[in-house]
């Protein structure tokens, strides 16, 4: 596995990482093993001969969308590291790469992925997994913006947007809607429950159903917790029986309800095991189903007046929180937000309506969406429609 090319909107970061990395970076798209190319363009990459893989991580919505279609139409897989794209359009994303032949995936280490692989694990096992979840690491505060986070992202080095994104939950929203798209679940409520324990044996408790002491008012969720970070987590429940009495003997608790828990995920260190396993065995880390479950909506920061555009994800206007698709449709994604304007006022905490804003008729990810929409197929929907869709 060798890294042929690299595109950043500033090249000389992207040179300084090769570099660090021991390897002799060259301009432009035509890169070799050892000397891997550099360049602004993502596109080209995306379309360069020589790539079998590309992996998309910068996390905006908008170049996430191209650079995977380009690298589908190009014939190439396509490792997302941008959650962010992928609860927006990944379902026609995932739908193209199929046609294509091609691998879409979203990343290992990424905390939707260690997830997907423990609720895979679990699932393989026969065990019937009720809950899915992860550890939150920053405080929750939607309210947080660039300018109130500059200090901290300053001395981690991060961008300001990227931290405010982490802090007013915006990105646990964003991973927990991957997770759900790719297993079906949903949120029990908007937003979650997001609880804070720092015992992750207790997570079984407390993500069962009311009647039994605990939150939920039905199974097959996502949610998160306020003080298990970085682990993730599912909860499987058992029969009375051999299994459940293993369960106990091996310390999981007595039942019926049990929680696997993996006190880690290793971020992009873990992205090379998605690349090889697209390339190699031509499988998913994780992807969306073909009809998704979940929607991540913007909710205003602030009160936001008519004649507005809407700043990027992590900005002064809007925060993300998850909901039922079903329950989404009338408000306004998250990842088509940056660039809409405003075309009526928006009091602060409300969800914003797709009917207060002009979406950016320029934007790429836009168009994506309303393909996607136009074509989305119910789960219940005849086979031969089904067949239309994917031809």
């Amino acid at each position: 596995m060798e890294v042929v090319a690299c595109a950043d909107m500033f090249p000389e970061r992207a040179i300084s990482a090769l570099r660090e990395a021991g390897l002799a970076p060259t301009e432009g798209v035509g890169g070799l093993p050892g000397r891997p190319a550099v360049t602004d363009d993502a596109v080209m990459v995306a379309r360069s001969e020589g790539i079998d893989v590309v992996v998309e991580a910068t996390g905006v919505p908008e170049v996430g969308a191209r650079v995977a279609y380009e690298a589908i139409q190009s014939s190439k897989h396509t490792v997302m590291l941008n959650a962010e794209a992928d609860v927006t359009v990944g379902t026609i994303l995932a739908r193209m790469a199929k046609s294509a032949g091609v691998v879409y995936t979203g990343s290992a280490g990424d905390e939707p992925g260690a997830i997907m692989e423990l609720f895979e694990f679990a699932s393989t096992l026969g065990f019937e997994v009720v809950v899915a979840g992860k550890g939150k690491n920053n405080p929750l505060d939607v309210s947080a913006t660039p300018d109130s986070v500059a200090e901290e992202a300053h001395s981690k080095r991060m961008n300001p947007h990227m931290l405010a994104s982490f802090v007013d939950g915006t990105k646990t929203m964003v991973e927990m809607a991957a997770l759900a798209n790719a297993t079906g679940f949903v949120p029990d409520v908007p937003g979650m429950h997001g609880p804070e324990e720092t015992d992750p044996n207790r997570l079984s408790d407390i993500f069962s159903l009311k009647e039994e002491g605990g939150l939920l008012s039905h199974y097959g969720v996502v949610d998160y917790v306020r003080g298990v970070a970085p682990g993730v987590f599912v909860v499987v429940r058992s029969q009375e029986g051999a299994v459940r009495e293993t369960m106990h003997y091996v310390g999981r608790g007595e039942g019926p309800n049990h929680v696997l828990y993996r006190p880690y995920h290793l971020t992009s260190l873990e992205t090379p095991l998605s690349v090889a396993r697209a390339a190699i065995y031509g499988e998913p880390t994780i992807v969306s189903l073909p009809e998704p479950s979940a929607e991540v909506v913007a909710i205003a920061k602030r009160d936001i007046p008519a004649g507005e555009k809407l700043c990027s994800i992590g900005g002064e206007d809007y925060y993300g929180r998850l909901y039922a698709a079903g329950e989404a449709t009338s408000m306004l994604p998250i990842g088509l937000a940056a660039g809409a304007r405003t075309i009526r006022s928006i009091p602060r905490g409300q969800a914003i309506p797709r009917t207060a804003v002009e979406l950016a008729d320029d934007s790429f990810v836009v168009s994506l969406r309303r393909l996607q929409e136009a074509t989305n197929i119910p789960q219940n929907s005849n086979a031969a429609n089904q067949e239309t869709i994917e031809r």
